[in-house]
């Protein structure tokens, strides 16, 4: 049985219609993380790619908005990992007292952020950038806060200072994404 034409056409037609829609929503990553970085020179640009590529956006995300609830939700997922890693670091035995106060401090701000960023994607949500992006900012100070309690004493050495960078990084996708809808 041969195929007539008018199927043809339709089944082309859907294969240029699906792959022109995956290949614009493939450049929305790497053209907003481009942007991003133009706009703050902190934030990696690889670390931008695998973050809003990775994972977590398996949903096909394919606007800005969406890449917000990627980035926000990649902070929840940390900060609880964090915390997480926290308390597990807080059971090893003969911790010297600064550095289980450092670890007792970031506990505290870790989980604090926990419901900050919560608020912050309820925000976004709602399209309440304003508020998204001040509760996202006050995550972002409590990645920065936890590294320099461990900076206050000479010779100590923080377990966090890799997650630490990547909630700062991820917190500074998110800001990026709020800041341009104001």
């Amino acid at each position: 049985m041969r195929p007539s034409l008018s199927c043809l056409l339709s089944i082309s037609f859907f294969f240029t219609l699906f792959f022109h829609g995956a290949k614009s929503t493939n450049n929305l990553v790497p053209k907003t993380c481009k942007q991003m970085v133009q706009g703050d020179p902190q934030l990696r640009y690889n670390f931008c790619i695998a973050a809003l590529e990775g994972p977590a956006s398996k949903n096909h995300v394919n606007d800005l908005q969406g890449l917000g609830l990627v980035a926000g939700n990649l902070i929840k997922a940390n900060a609880s990992g964090i915390f997480s890693h926290i308390e597990t670091l807080l059971k090893q035995k003969g911790l010297e007292p600064f550095y289980k106060g450092c670890l007792l401090d970031c506990q505290e701000l870790y989980s604090g952020a926990i419901d900050e960023v919560r608020s912050a994607i309820d925000a976004f949500n709602l399209k309440d950038y304003f508020s998204a992006n001040i509760r996202g900012s006050g995550v972002m100070d409590d990645s920065v806060t936890c590294e320099d309690g461990f900076k206050e004493k000479k010779g100590v050495v923080s377990p966090l200072t890799k997650m630490n960078d990547d909630m700062f990084q991820l917190c500074v996708i998110f800001l990026s994404i709020t800041n341009m809808f104001h």
